[in-house]
């Protein structure tokens, strides 16, 4: 037997070299003040400042996403990948998935970053199926805890992708094909007990094809029904293995599909309701998706805390000479002193957090880049943190919204809202009223001082 093989070339098992690590040349980025002039350091976010009884930290939460930062080469539509990410030269390796993972955490801790979030495919090995895909990310789930141990970074919500195969182009939940259900039932199941293992504050579903091209070929309050079982289904498994984590949806209008089901908060707590979801589900919500929807980012949030749905952010911006989803990160200090000015009025944040769902321009090539990217977007939220602070402690807006609203706190006016006044009593008693300055211009000024 020896004397036969010997006859024939050996086949020798496939060496894999691995690239140092591209970030070692980078040092922890520190806080140098406002006077800083260093790209790679923070102006404005210091970490561990105490303001408004938390430390910066603990009001910003922000969370890395793996996808955009350590998944993706540079490539769109019309090019091909430019960026040096060497652990994508083989996607389907588990040794090269292992080095993207130490890079990862590599570039969370120089960054200072408490959190991430990743999707199933991101992390694990690539796989055709959703069988060899579960497998691939058992088999990396416990480096990744090892890694969050180590490093003391958490993870703010996991999700699985519904829909980059293409098993899922005609959706997910929703898709004509009872067996595509079932795959993606399959999948969420595996990552949900995987954020489970590696103590997840959230879960995501996001509806990427849940949604349609043409009515043409649709049965919409079909597929409706369809994603409301789909979503029981995930609260009914959460419930069974304990996961205490928040279960949240991201509403976006279209893209990839013409009309997604998940539109806007409102459209969303519509359905919630409608499938009696409401007390399980709230909502992570994305500044570039409701900027697509035709709504401002601050609508999106202040909509999602009168409907008790608020759940958490994913923080980046579109361009407003590009209708499609460019994830770029947020450089509007003014438009995010309003949202975290809600977000404090209310509490903070539960068990959400600011994800940097965003990525780096094509030509932004430079392993630099990224870091910088990513302190300048954290620098934009806490400058918009201590204004928004500023404002709430200096009164002066809710001072004056109590001031037009007082009436209705009188006797009449509080009878009127709870029901306890008919129309025909109404209609007894009303007398023409005083016009009053909705005072829009005085409150812009005032919030170009603050910011």
């Amino acid at each position: 037997m020896e004397k036969a093989l010997s006859k024939h070339k050996r086949i020798q098992p496939k060496i894999i070299v691995m690239s140092k690590n591209i970030f070692d040349h980078i040092q922890p980025i520190k806080f140098l003040g406002r006077e800083n002039n260093q790209p790679l350091a923070f102006n404005w976010y210091d970490a561990n400042k105490v303001i408004h009884g938390k430390t910066m930290r603990d009001h910003l939460r922000f969370a890395v996403c793996y996808w955009h930062s350590f998944n993706w080469s540079g490539n769109d539509i019309f090019g091909e990948g430019a960026l040096n990410r060497p652990w994508l030269n083989d996607p389907k390796s588990h040794d090269y998935a292992l080095q993207k993972l130490e890079s990862a955490f590599s570039f969370f801790e120089k960054l200072g970053a408490p959190f991430f979030c990743f999707h199933d495919v991101d992390i694990a090995a690539y796989s055709h199926t959703v069988k060899e895909l579960a497998e691939n990310l058992k088999k990396i789930s416990d480096s990744v805890a090892k890694k969050m141990e180590e490093n003391r970074i958490g993870l703010l919500w996991g999700t699985a992708n519904l829909f980059s195969h293409p098993r899922y182009m005609a959706g997910a939940a929703t898709n004509p094909d009872p067996e595509v259900f079932k795959c993606a039932a399959f999948q969420v199941k595996n990552m949900l007990e995987v954020t489970h293992q590696l103590q997840g504050e959230n879960y995501v579903l996001w509806g990427g094809r849940e949604g349609y091209d043409t009515l043409l070929n649709t049965n919409l309050k079909q597929e409706l029904n369809q994603y409301a079982r789909f979503l029981s289904l995930v609260i009914e498994h959460k419930e069974k293995i304990g996961f205490k984590g928040q279960l949240l949806l991201e509403p976006k209008p279209h893209e990839p599909t013409k009309h997604q089901y998940d539109r806007d908060v409102a459209t969303v707590v519509a359905f919630l309701e409608k499938y009696d979801l409401q007390d399980d589900i709230k909502l992570n919500i994305e500044a570039n998706h409701a900027t697509m929807a035709g709504l401002s980012f601050e609508h999106e949030i202040a909509n999602a805390f009168a409907f008790d749905v608020f759940g958490s952010i994913d923080i980046n911006r579109g361009d407003p000479q590009n209708g499609w989803d460019t994830d770029q990160f947020n450089n509007d200090h003014q438009e995010m002193t309003m949202v975290l000015k809600h977000i404090l009025l209310n509490g903070g944040f539960k068990n959400g957090g600011f994800n940097f769902d965003a990525k780096l321009r094509r030509q932004s090539v430079d392993i630099d880049d990224l870091f910088i990217g990513h302190i300048g977007g954290i620098d934009i939220l806490a400058r918009a943190l201590i204004n928004a602070i500023k404002m709430i402690e200096e009164n002066f807006i809710e001072n004056f919204k109590h001031n037009r609203y007082k009436k209705w706190s009188q006797d009449e006016a509080s009878k009127i809202l709870a029901g306890e006044i008919t129309l025909e009593e109404i209609s007894k008693n009303i007398s023409e009223p005083e016009i009053k300055s909705g005072k829009q211009e005085l409150l812009e000024k005032y919030l170009n001082n603050c910011s």
